[in-house]
């Protein structure tokens, strides 16, 4: 028997020196906690669940907390998704009579004890709350269960469903697939016909006037008690977007840099910059298709000392994500309102 350390070496498992984990052989593991509190910030936030139907009003408000541990095993190209998570959210209701006035506004709380991967083919339990226990309380808590627990539910789906494509890791996993193959593949390229080659530039041709299909933009219009200068600088300091977003974020503030918001959910560089007056920058979402990427454009303008308002252009947002969800439209909007600008008026004190 061969000492250890010793033996025949075709049998011994080394590491390369360049580091590579070719074929994802070895074990390849992804923290997505992070990823997930953001996902479900984005779909849970601020959702309209009933507007005036039987003279009541309920909207979620945040999520509270996310806790447990998520990630993403990858080996050999095979996804093996881990998770086991609990999640509070808040909500609001409030109850009028039929000529508008307010009756009662009351907060409550839906948690979801245990999302698990073990469970993913059923859905979690869900317990929703109220404060006030009175008759219109339970009203507002039974409308709650009625309309919002199966939408929570199909966020949570959702969830799962991306869960299972690899997560934050699926943008990395589809890098590699599309990775240069060995300099055997070149040479054979080389020998590809001329009349081959005009066919695949036809077809190229095709998919860039089909290009833009499928694609909307987000117009925004938003005033702010500040200079313009203030707001500027918010929305290029790193350390100001993690104490309103409560998410880490790293930002460059030169042109052509890289930044990183929401736990790494958003990414993009800046393509233009004007102190105090205007940035424009590439925005990519890690749930969006393969190689989709959109523009931002916010105008700074100051009418007045002290007011400030925001022009918002933001193009070629996708219809669905790469999950088939037709949704993007409605959480890229509502995130721009509720995580973003609404959040910079309470920690600033910017609101007018």
């Amino acid at each position: 028997m061969a000492k250890y350390g010793e033996g025949d070496k075709r049998w011994i498992v080394e590491e390369r020196t360049d580091g590579a984990n070719v074929h994802n052989w070895h074990w390849a593991e992804t923290d997505c906690l992070p990823w997930s509190k953001t996902f479900f910030n984005i779909s849970l936030s601020n959702l309209t669940i009933v507007d005036g139907e039987g003279n009541l009003h309920i909207k979620t408000k945040k999520v509270e907390k996310v806790d447990g541990e998520a990630y993403v095993n990858v080996r050999k190209g095979k996804i093996i998704p881990g998770y086991e998570i609990s999640l509070s959210l808040s909500w609001e209701g409030k109850a009028t009579d039929g000529e508008g006035n307010t009756l009662l506004k009351v907060d409550g709380n839906v948690e979801i004890p245990y999302i698990s991967d073990e469970n993913a083919d059923e859905d979690p339990e869900v317990k929703v709350t109220v404060e006030d226990e009175g008759p219109i309380g339970k009203t507002l808590k039974e409308a709650m269960l009625a309309k919002g627990k199966p939408l929570v539910l199909e966020k949570v789906r959702d969830y799962v469903r991306a869960m299972a494509k690899g997560g934050p890791a699926k943008d990395e996993l589809e890098a590699k697939k599309l990775s240069p193959k060995n300099s055997s593949n070149t040479s054979n390229a080389a020998l590809v016909s001329k009349e081959k080659i005009g066919v695949e530039k036809e077809a190229k041709k095709d998919v860039k006037k089909e290009g833009k299909k499928g694609f909307k933009t987000i117009t925004l219009s938003e005033k702010f008690s500040c200079r313009a200068k203030d707001m500027y600088e918010i929305l290029m300091d790193e350390n100001r977007w993690k104490g309103f977003t409560q998410s880490n974020a790293r930002i460059s503030k030169e042109v052509g840099g890289q930044f990183s918001i929401f736990d790494g959910s958003v990414t993009g560089s800046n393509l233009e910059l004007q102190e105090g007056k205007l940035i424009v920058q590439r925005w990519r979402f890690g749930s969006w298709p393969d190689g989709v990427e959109s523009t931002v454009r916010l105008v700074l303008d100051e009418p007045e000392p002290g007011v400030t308002i925001i022009k918002l252009t933001h193009t070629d947002v996708p219809e669905e994500d790469r999950y088939g969800n037709a949704t993007v439209m409605e959480t890229t909007e509502r995130g721009w309102r509720d995580l973003i600008f609404n959040k910079i008026r309470a920690v600033f004190g910017f609101g007018i």
